[in-house]
């Protein structure tokens, strides 16, 4: 028999020793009994994760056991991810979400009042890490662990450690809102986390209240301090609203100019039903940001890129990028290597669609074998739409919220 080690993709058939250290001794089939954490859900009239299909790009889920079959060749090179969808798009990037829950509430993102999963729903730190260990195992180099609010899901530091020794990974970061990082960028860096991005939509503390509803922005400020100083490249994503930040745009630049911080500005994703103000009133084109910009300092476009979905420019005499993510006006999808997995176990092939695979019915009844949820994943390949099509317009937005999205 073989015992498990970080980082092994083997699979051993029965025995405890094929669980990462500190889940040893659970019985095969139950989840630990570590979960999302702290805020807990509120009780009665909160807006539910429920999910709807969007009327403008209806989606298909794909059930364990089922296959849709498409005949268009696959081109595949030597070394490459094992994860092709219909248009040669090959899959290498996994966004992996370890909890719904979050300390902020964020205009843009959710609710003021949120309905959260019961914990019996939410995957295991030792089903997160089978996950990972089997997209890996495919071909995925990069991962990126998201929520909600990672930082709040217990024994993140522990996770991620496991993650990051998988063999054949190249990258393991990060997207959180920062409040927490004051205590935990050290830990997570010696874990093995390699990026951090940080969320950071305003720099006045009234303001910051406002756009998060419960964020205090010294608490942002110090983390992102303490990640500099732990050695991590950070990124800051700002997500500009006209009349709410975009006042904000030279400020924020300078902010990140003087730290040597990358910065990427994002068009807001209509991705849940709010009713703090009206998302196409709100709407900021990347072009706008970027004339504002002009308007202080010179913009060089740069061929730089990253797994993700910025284009990036720059700014004669410093080293930080700044990037731009254009869902609405510029949208990437031609592009797209990129996954999600919920906190609850549902294999989202689009942020912008509900085209989706039940993998956790697979992880809690095969809890052995790595095999059925290696093929669901190939298969739900064919899942894959070409693209979104966001529309701003009232009525015309999934109900999905980003924290049951993935970041």
């Amino acid at each position: 028999m073989v015992a498990w080690r970080p980082g092994s993709c083997i699979v051993r058939q029965g025995g405890a020793g094929d669980r990462p250290p500190g889940l040893r001794g659970q019985k095969r089939g139950r989840r630990s009994r570590v979960s999302g954490v702290a805020p807990q859900p509120t009780e009665g009239s909160g807006a539910p994760n429920r999910t709807r299909m969007h009327p403008r790009a209806p989606g298909s889920i794909l059930e364990p056991g089922k296959q849709e079959i498409s005949n268009i060749p696959r081109i595949r090179q030597e070394g490459a991810s094992l994860l092709v969808d219909r248009f040669n798009r090959s899959v290498d990037y996994v966004r992996l979400s370890v909890t719904d829950r979050c300390d902020f509430r964020c205009v843009y993102c959710m609710a003021e009042k949120m309905t959260f999963l019961p914990r019996e729903q939410v995957l295991s730190l030792e089903e997160l890490y089978r996950a990972a260990r089997t997209f890996v195992s495919l071909g995925v180099r990069r991962i990126r662990l998201t929520g909600g609010e990672p930082l709040v899901r217990r024994d993140l530091v522990e996770l991620a450690g496991w993650i990051a020794a998988l063999d054949g990974l190249e990258e393991l970061n990060i997207t959180t809102n920062g409040a927490r990082l004051a205590t935990l960028a050290e830990p997570l860096r010696r874990a093995g986390v390699s990026r951090l991005n940080i969320s950071l939509d305003s720099l006045d503390e009234e303001r910051f209240r406002r756009v998060t509803r419960t964020g205090k922005l010294h608490n942002v400020l110090e983390g992102i301090e303490a990640a500099r100083q732990a050695g991590f490249r950070v990124k800051l994503n700002t997500v500009v609203m006209r009349g709410y930040n975009d006042d904000e745009i030279p400020a924020l630049v300078d902010f990140a100019l003087q730290r040597g911080l990358d910065l990427s500005f994002i068009e807001e994703m209509p991705l849940g039903e709010i009713d703090d103000h009206s998302r196409e009133a709100a709407y900021m084109s990347s072009e706008a940001v970027r004339e504002r910009i002009r308007q202080h300092h010179e913009l060089i476009s740069s061929a730089d890129s990253t797994p993700g979905p910025s284009r990036y420019w720059r700014i004669p005499g410093h080293d930080s990028r700044l990037g731009f993510i254009s869902p609405h006006s510029h949208n990437f999808c031609h592009l797209c290597n990129r996954v999600r997995l919920t906190v609850e176990g549902r294999l989202l092939l689009c942020l912008g669609n509900e085209h989706s695979a039940d993998l956790k019915p697979l992880l809690r009844e095969h809890p052995g074998d790595d095999g059925p949820l290696r093929d669901a994943i190939i298969r739900a390949m064919d899942l894959k739409p070409a693209g979104h099509d966001f529309n701003l317009a009232p009525g015309e937005q999934l109900v999905r919220f980003m924290n049951m999205t993935g970041g």
